[in-house]
């Protein structure tokens, strides 16, 4: 008998997959997923040990500078054949369960369940984290401001549709400093319980029904397009209304039991909403980030262009601008811009230093790290 050990066991992973049979590839993975589970648990435990430090000195559980590092680490380390959106998925549900470890956070978001807002915010915290849905935006900001919430998820800006109105009047009125951002890409579905050929009237949310509006006019020309309050709440008529559809997420038709008829049926396939989180925290710089600020001019000619140009002379470029009614006197209006470079960088101090002396109110809401990637 020969007891010598063969260099090529049938779960060795040097043994070529193709030479194998299903289930001695199947045991391999059952290996794998014991080594993965180990793993986790310890690092799992490593995540204990940071959360009772971070307690004990005060430091926030949920950081976007760390967070920021962690992934761009683990997709420089990713080498296939994995996509790196699934490694960026993985990673950021295990973060999850490290904020459910170290001590449990409570994001507000604009309600009810299954919004477009509610699946941006499971995309970004995962699933461990709990979820508090607010009736307005305004609402949002008023439970961070009071600490009844973590952490406050608000969309910024569309790409379709442009600035988000509601959150810029938020940012006005409430004392909170912008924490981090997410581009999230939004796929609008048709979700009804009737066949398409049965359907009356359309329902969701103005700025949804705009991003579809050219494909409803050429798939249901005769369709009653009613405005709703949220698309979570035209989900919730549809399951209730005979021949009525609504435009919304996914995760709707999952919680209201509605089914999926068409998905994506937005106009423009590259569909990008920017989101932010809000906090009562100031984010640490990442080495790669942004600073959102708010100012009203004084009302003189050409104070716009100055404010403007105090940014342009210290080289600092702006990604975004947008304005609404400062609520403070008639026809004055609140700017919004976002720069590509820490509040802290000497440019930045500079180029505010400059532009205040051509305003009645400069406010910094906060510097953050740049999102590069779309969830």
């Amino acid at each position: 008998m020969n007891d010598q050990h063969n260099p090529h066991e049938p779960n060795d992973p040097a043994v070529p997959a193709e030479s194998l049979d299903l289930e001695t590839l199947r045991r391999r993975i059952d290996q794998v997923d014991e080594t993965l589970v180990g793993a986790l648990a310890e690092r799992a435990r490593i995540v204990q040990d940071i959360g009772r430090f971070k307690q004990g000195e005060g430091s926030p559980i949920y950081a976007p500078d760390r967070e920021s590092r962690v992934l761009q680490r683990v997709l420089q380390l990713n080498d296939g054949p994995l996509p790196d959106t699934t490694i960026e998925a993985i990673y950021r549900e295990l973060m999850s369960g490290s904020f459910m470890l170290e001590k449990p956070l409570q994001i507000a978001y604009l309600g009810p369940p299954g919004t477009i807002s509610h699946t941006a915010a499971l995309r970004h915290f995962g699933h461990s984290v709990e979820f508090c849905d607010m009736q307005q935006i305004d609402d949002v900001f008023k439970s961070v401001a009071s600490g009844q919430c973590s952490y406050g998820y608000v969309p910024y800006e569309n790409s379709i549709d442009g600035g988000i109105t509601d959150t810029l009047d938020a940012l006005q009125e409430h004392q909170v400093q912008v924490y981090s951002e997410a581009l999230i890409e939004v796929k609008q579905c048709l979700l009804s319980n009737w066949p398409l050929e049965q359907i009356r009237r359309v329902c969701s949310k103005p700025q949804a029904l705009n991003q579809c509006r050219r494909w409803l006019a050429a798939n249901l020309p005769h369709a009653e397009i009613v405005p709703a309050a949220s698309t979570a709440a035209a989900v919730i008529t549809a399951s209730k209304e005979e021949g009525t559809a609504a435009v919304g997420a996914v995760l709707a038709g999952e919680i209201y039991h509605v089914n999926v008829l068409l998905d994506s049926i937005q106009d423009k396939a590259n569909n990008i909403t920017r989101f932010l989180v809000i906090s009562r925290e100031h984010a640490r710089p990442s080495g790669d980030d942004k600073t959102s600020l708010m100012f009203v001019t004084g009302h003189k000619p050409g104070s716009l262009v100055d404010v403007l140009a105090a940014f342009r002379d210290n080289q600092i470029n702006l990604s975004h601008i947008d304005k609404r009614p400062s609520g403070r006197t008639n026809w004055e209006y609140t700017f919004f811009i976002d720069c590509d470079v820490h509040q802290d960088d000497p440019r930045m101090v500079n180029a505010i230093e400059r532009a205040s002396e051509h305003c009645v109110l400069i406010k910094v809401l906060g510097s953050y790290p740049r999102a590069t990637r779309i969830l």
